[in-house]
């Protein structure tokens, strides 16, 4: 149980500052389908892949003041920014842990909007079915978005660019796709 609590802990090392829940999500949903060592669960929801056991896990860990969670009121809805407290990031001096350095992939994730993480992570999570069928599903499900065929072009270059990334860093394989 505290070895997932260890890699989100690592994640937040990695990255610096995370702006969003929903860009939380994303990222971790990606980093799994690049091969990193997440196991929480996912359905698709409503903004795309969603996993409640993060969700939870985050809370928890804000609560232990592992993360720091600032709110932050923007036009008219709640906007979150986490970012590794000091109790965090003495817990993992302490645990240790096997998190591999990604932290040039989770960096790049962290440069691209909620808004686009939300793409790439839905075509990832159809990614099984052909290219054709996958802009079929994110012109239905994502509408109101208002994806073009260029950016989902954009989110399959990203795709393939984190996962040579990933290869190339020698740590993973990600010939498995994460599962």
């Amino acid at each position: 149980m505290l070895n997932e609590h260890a890699k989100l802990l690592a994640l937040f090392q990695q990255t610096g500052e995370i702006v969003g829940r929903k860009k939380l999500q994303k990222m971790i949903y990606i980093a799994k389908k690049l091969g990193l060592p997440f196991y929480e669960k996912y359905q698709y929801h409503m903004y795309g892949p969603y996993s409640e056991e993060l969700t939870l896990r985050v809370e928890e860990m804000t609560q232990l003041a592992f993360i720091s969670e600032v709110k932050e009121q923007k036009a008219g809805y709640q906007q979150y920014r986490y970012t590794l407290a000091e109790a965090g990031a003495e817990f993992l001096r302490v645990a240790g842990g096997d998190f591999p350095d990604v932290s040039h992939v989770l960096k790049h994730l962290n440069e691209q909007s909620a808004k686009f993480l939300e793409l790439v992570s839905t075509v990832l999570f159809f990614e099984e079915l052909p290219k054709e069928d996958v802009t079929k599903k994110v012109f239905k499900l994502k509408a109101k978005q208002n994806y073009t065929e260029e950016d989902i072009a954009e989110a399959y270059h990203l795709i393939e660019a984190l996962r040579g990334e990933v290869t190339a860093s020698g740590l993973i394989n990600v010939s498995n796709g994460g599962q």
